[in-house]
């Protein structure tokens, strides 16, 4: 028997190295590659689905009209509180108000108008936002993923979309300085996961001090009501708001865009009565010279009042986490000619309010709305910091659903909301600990200073995360030259590390709130991600080689019972050595076997026709196949989509594509073996390789394996003489029967300790968090609606 080592195929396609250091892919590996030609037309029609197309003007003006209530009702809801929080002790120079207005108009100029909306939405992912999106993205132009469970045929799927790097260019050399240790790739994950748990931690503040604001206006029309009744009624609010979410926004979303567009236009319209009523000398503020002069007045107060001045751009990282729903173009038309002169006309008016009547500061919003409008007013004003606790609750779900995929969130429900929208979904879970914590807050702090002071911090650390990563993307994505990428990153980290340094100084007043919630999470979403990476690794070291299995012979040694076992496993490569370790406990098996494994990968979706791949291993009469199934991290394993159907029309299907590849391999009339045709000869009648057309897959997935000598003439005596079925129908009913028996799903059930010599923190980590986090997550056969009377767990256990 000649020996070999087999290489991993991890992240590009390696093949098998003979003792002699020959390849020996063998002829029709290349057979193989002539008939699978990438799809390049067909990908570049799939990859240009999202991006810019030429809308009708019209139809342009309706989709942006549309994006203002699921992309624009947090940052619209701003004015709600910002001059509170700006000056929460009270204005003692009336020039501070100008000062302050012209900072909130060149704040809402730099970060959300140029910064977000013209460069940071243009990064997204297939029309895809938030920072797994832009992880993604990297993953896909650098080995910077964890998890090294990519092979080279993914990156033929049509989503798939990467560019390649002269070798001495300056991104070169960044993907390589990115590659080069598991630290870097660590970094990154943690930089990319604490940008996630800041999102979500404004899922939680958002609706607190929106809901919280706009209740807060009771006090002005009714003095006699406490804040213990305001907090009760924004309690009341926030349960019922959290407690629709199974409903989904499809039923009720063609309400919010009306809601947040009479918002806008009753803000700006008021914004102009006080501008015009009251002052307008305000409008000097969009000289930068009053910005200088109100920091030159001195006092710590004044830099500390950047933290509440900072909640005029909060919503940005919704905005930008919500954008699938919506063409760039919209969004930025709507933010354009909606968006940024109402919110400019909004604090202009109360700004102009607040030099006359000063000491109505904690209720500058109510206080500056004249009193024939004061109710409409406040319906509005609830209503639409409703629609804006619903986007940044909907964001984390998607998030969450991200980092599901990614391998960095124990696995939880996932339900969709809508027919029509992919991206509408409900977690149960993480919604009941959303509203629990949002409602902690809320009676907690029990007034909008407190919670501003928390949101700001969660903000502004979100958009330093994605200053980082746009950098990453501007290099190795879009490849722009080291001085723009350097213009981009300076001038983003001068003005958010001035807001950081200024959120600083309000860690003990609140901002600490954020920080906890961010902690607790991120240590959830690493020690997960910890433990899937140690798990694959495992399965990596331990799976069983292809010449083991084709050694022990068509039976695989073992009795062969009637049905399909479907084994379920991560690797895409290899016998997993759950199958060995069920048939050394238990030595029989069933008569077809399927090695199925799940992959999640760096694109938002796989479409479903190119979702299987199926592979035979071994000769025909073992019936043994793989298939990997590839889902984008929005897609959903769905209960309206029969997973085990559509596995068995695959598997199908490849049996009748494998039929029809036999036919035509020593068919003169096939013109696309063209000049493989002699090769292929040769390569089926090579004695030192079962290799055939039998092995052919129209993906080409999975590398086809070399047998050992001394089973060589029996395998081909068995495909060309001895084979128990005359051709693809028999094998089809063959099949069917042994599904008609019954399928088993087989699943690992891995169990993971810490060693006793490992240090005590990860010994906490594996033992108590991660095992913890195991027990109360769903499990696999949930996840893939297993029945369980056809499940059989597989328990294993290994140490790290």
């Amino acid at each position: 028997m000649a020996a070999r080592v087999e290489a991993s195929s991890i992240g590009g396609g390696t093949g098998e190295i003979d003792e002699e250091g020959v390849d020996g892919r063998g002829t029709m590996w290349d057979l193989d590659q002539t008939l699978d030609q990438n799809m390049d037309e067909e990908a570049g029609q799939l990859r240009n689905m999202y991006k810019e197309k030429k809308f009708s003007a019209f139809l342009l003006l309706q989709l942006s009209f549309q994006s203002l209530g699921v992309v624009y009702g947090d940052l619209g809801t701003s004015p709600l509180y910002v001059f509170y929080n700006t000056f929460p002790r009270g204005i003692k120079d009336p020039e501070d108000i100008i000062g302050a207005l012209s900072l909130i108009i060149y704040s809402l100029t730099l970060i959300p108008l140029l910064k977000y909306v013209f460069v940071v939405c243009k990064a997204n992912d297939n029309g895809q936002g938030g920072t797994f999106a832009l992880y993604s993205l990297l993953c896909r132009h650098a080995k910077v993923s964890t998890i090294p469970n990519q092979h080279r045929t993914d990156e033929q799927l049509t989503t798939y979309s990467r560019n390649t790097f002269h070798e001495h260019s300056f991104a070169a050399k960044t993907k390589r300085w990115l590659e080069k240790g598991t630290s870097r790739k660590n970094s990154l994950l943690i930089l990319v996961l604490l940008g996630t748990c800041m999102v979500i931690g404004d899922g939680i503040l958002t609706p607190a001090i929106s809901v919280l604001s706009a209740a807060g206006g009771l006090r002005v029309n009714l003095p006699h009501i406490n804040n213990g009744v305001v907090v009760l009624v924004a309690v009341v609010i926030l349960v019922s708001l959290f407690s629709v979410q199974h409903y989904g926004t499809d039923k009720v979303g063609w309400l919010f865009a009306p809601i947040v567009f009479l918002w806008f236009l009753f803000i700006a319209s008021i914004g102009i009565f006080n501008i015009w009523k009251h002052d307008p000398t305000v409008l000097k503020a969009f000289s930068p010279v009053y910005i200088y002069r109100y920091f030159k007045r001195g006092g710590q107060d004044r830099w500390t009042s950047l933290g509440g001045i900072m909640l005029s751009i909060t919503g940005i990282e919704a905005l930008f986490a919500d954008l699938s729903h919506f063409p760039v173009s919209a969004v930025q038309l709507a933010f354009t000619i909606i968006v940024f002169p109402c919110l400019l006309l909004a604090y202009s008016g109360q700004a102009a309010y607040l030099r006359k009547y000063p000491h109505h500061v904690e209720d500058a919003f109510y206080q500056s709305i004249p009193k024939n409008v004061y109710w409409p007013m406040f319906v509005i004003a609830t209503a639409a910091a409703t629609v804006a606790s619903q986007a940044t609750i909907s964001a984390t779900f998607s998030l969450i659903k991200q980092a599901l995929a990614h391998g960095c969130f124990p696995r939880v429900k996932v339900v969709h909301t809508s027919q029509k929208f992919l991206g509408q979904i409900y977690v149960p879970d993480i919604n009941w600990i959303l509203m629990i914590l949002c409602i902690a807050v809320t009676a907690g702090f029990k007034n909008q200073n407190q919670i501003g002071n928390a949101y700001g911090t969660a903000v502004v650390i979100v958009m330093l995360v994605t200053t980082l990563l746009m950098m990453l993307i501007m290099i190795l994505v879009w490849r722009c030259h080291w001085v723009l990428v350097f213009l981009f990153t300076f001038l983003s980290l001068a003005v958010e590390c001035t807001y950081f340094s200024a959120v600083l100084f309000k860690v003990n007043q609140g901002g600490w709130v954020p920080l906890v919630i961010a902690a607790a999470f991120l240590v959830v979403m690493y020690v997960w991600h910890y433990g899937t990476l140690k798990r694959y690794e495992f399965e990596m070291h331990s799976k069983v080689s292809m010449a083991w299995i084709l050694g022990l012979g068509p039976s695989l040694g073992l009795v062969r019972v009637p049905g399909i076992g479907l084994v379920y496993t991560e690797l895409a490569s290899g016998v997993p050595h759950i199958f060995s370790h069920f048939i050394t406990n238990l030595p029989a098996t069933h008569s077809v076997v399927v090695f199925v494994c799940v992959k999640n990968l760096p694109v938002y979706t796989v479409p479903q026709e190119e979702r299987f791949l199926v592979k035979r291993i071994g000769p025909k009469n073992f019936h043994m196949f793989r298939c990997v199934a590839r889902y984008g991290y929005r897609d959903l394993h769905k209960k309206d989509d029969d997973f085990e159907k559509r596995l068995f029309e695959s598997l199908f299907l490849f049996v009748r594509l494998e039929s029809m590849m036999e036919g035509c391999s020593d068919s003169d009339d096939y013109s696309v073996c063209g000049s493989q045709k002699q090769q292929s000869r040769d390569g089926v009648g090579n004695g030192n390789e079962i290799r055939n057309v039998s092995t052919f897959d129209t993906f080409d997935s999975i590398e086809s394996v070399i047998a050992p000598s001394g089973a060589t003439k029996r395998t081909s005596n068995t495909i060309t003489g001895s084979s128990q079925m005359s051709g693809v129908g028999d094998e089809v009913e063959f099949i069917n029967r042994c599904r008609d028996a019954g399928v088993v799903h087989i699943m690992g059930n891995t169990v993971i300790r810490a060693r006793r010599e490992a240090r005590f923190y990860k010994r906490i980590a594996i033992d108590y968090v991660y095992a913890f986090l195991r027990k109360i997550c769903r499990e696999n056969s949930a996840i893939f609606n297993v029945p369980q009377e056809s499940l059989l767990n597989v328990g294993q256990i290994f140490y790290v």
